[in-house]
């Protein structure tokens, strides 16, 4: 069974642990670095992700890490002027 597949359906929390267990089993692993990184985004643990994401690519710079950490950067990158000048 694939590492992610034995993920769906687990809390956060429980899926970081498996996560954690098998990237220290596994430290080459992009893969489970970048699905480790998307849990933590997903819960909010910003600095973890991101962190997450920069090993994986450091590991595999074509990792699919590449992709989710443009996206956090846009995210976090963006803001909404009318907001600050109503």
């Amino acid at each position: 069974m694939e590492l992610k597949d034995s993920l769906k359906g687990l809390s956060t929390d429980k899926a970081i642990e498996i996560l954690d267990k098998y990237i220290a089993e596994h430290p080459d692993d992009d893969e489970a670095l970048t699905l480790r990184g998307m849990r933590h985004w997903g819960a909010g643990h910003r600095s973890q992700a991101m962190t997450d994401y920069l090993s994986a690519l450091r590991i595999n710079p074509s990792s699919r890490a590449a992709m989710a950490l443009k996206a956090a950067q846009e995210i976090l990158d963006y803001r909404n002027k009318d907001l600050y000048n109503p």
